[in-house]
């Protein structure tokens, strides 16, 4: 991946730290920053949803360094961030359902653990702060595409935390005149993600069934459609805030997504034509927290960060396949 950067200045002087970067979207990011010659790149992460595997080919490099903490404790925040000039936060509790079983850790780490970063950042100097808000702010909002002027109200707590990230960001921006940018994700997928565990996305969680020769399972009757986004689309977002000099950080929000939207029982169609099987999903009930659809309007992040989300539907689901092919045969 990344055969062309999506950066034009010089960062073999630049320190960065990536907050769950042992995860799926992070260990992208931190590949891409380290592939780029970064000089410094400090991942922080507690493993309780990243794995140190997506990050091992990188423990032995000079300028990568690995601090096991969480953005619940002032103190790794603190010391993670000491001699960092940007941050890309990408540290959070995901998943609706989990949200809705467990409110309170969701809020302690996605709201209290946000503050924790942005105080250790403010105190870093830190020049630049892009950090992962998500889709589901949108809520019950029914108008499509959305845009980032319009949202909902929030159908879920992991929705809840994440626009009070966008809150929090903003009122520190304008306060302490903080630099931060805010990307809402859709649906992102790609190499990495994990497909384990009750709360593990679509995505992964069909193409392992599909894979194993399996009927996936569908939340509703599939007719419910969703902007997927493959994870390079997403790590150019990021590169492009971080870098961008035509937007003000001042809690600037943008869309990251494709502009195009997929139903799921189409999605299955796609990757069962990709993967050659006629196993048939089976269809469980709606799940609580869920959208119907969604759809995003790109036009924003597209003017403002030069974001050209290249890597379509197809093309990015034949990539996922061939790294989850690659992780069975080894």
């Amino acid at each position: 991946m990344y055969s062309t950067p999506f950066h034009t200045r010089d960062i073999s002087g630049q320190a960065f730290l990536v907050t769950g970067g042992a995860g799926f979207v992070g260990s992208n990011l931190v590949e891409y920053l380290l592939k780029y010659k970064a000089g410094r790149v400090v991942v922080l992460d507690n493993l309780a949803t990243g794995f140190e595997e997506n990050i091992r080919p990188f423990l032995a490099l000079p300028n990568f360094e690995f601090i096991k903490g969480d953005i619940t404790r002032p103190e790794d925040c603190r010391k993670a961030c000491l001699g960092i000039q940007y941050v890309f936060h990408e540290a959070a509790l995901g998943s609706v359902p989990r949200s809705i079983e467990n409110p309170l850790a969701t809020h302690v780490t996605n709201e209290t653990g946000f503050i924790h970063l942005l105080l250790a950042a403010r105190e870093a100097k830190v020049k630049r702060i892009v950090y992962a808000s998500s889709s589901s702010v949108y809520g019950d909002i029914t108008d499509l595409p959305k845009t980032e002027d319009r949202i909902g109200k929030q159908l879920s707590p992991y929705a809840v935390s994440k626009r009070g990230n966008e809150l929090y960001a903003e009122i520190f921006a304008k306060t302490y005149q903080m630099d931060i940018i805010g990307l809402r994700y859709f649906n992102i997928f790609g190499p990495r993600q994990n497909p384990q565990g009750a709360y593990a996305a679509a995505i992964p969680l069909f193409v392992q069934s599909l894979l194993k020769q399996q009927a996936p399972s569908i939340n509703g009757d599939g007719t419910q459609t969703r902007d997927f986004t493959f994870i390079e689309n997403a790590v150019q977002a990021n590169i492009r805030a971080m870098f961008s000099e035509t937007v003000s950080g001042q809690g600037d929000l943008f869309n990251v997504a494709v502009g195009e939207r997929v139903s799921l029982n189409e999605l299955i169609a796609i990757l069962k034509k990709l993967i050659g099987t006629t196993v048939q999903p089976f269809h469980r009930p709606d799940r609580p927290g869920d959208v119907k659809d969604s759809l995003a309007d790109i036009s924003k992040a597209c003017r403002m960060l030069g974001y050209d989300p290249v890597i379509k539907m197809e093309e990015g689901l034949t990539r996922t396949l061939a790294w989850f092919r690659k992780g069975i045969k080894d």
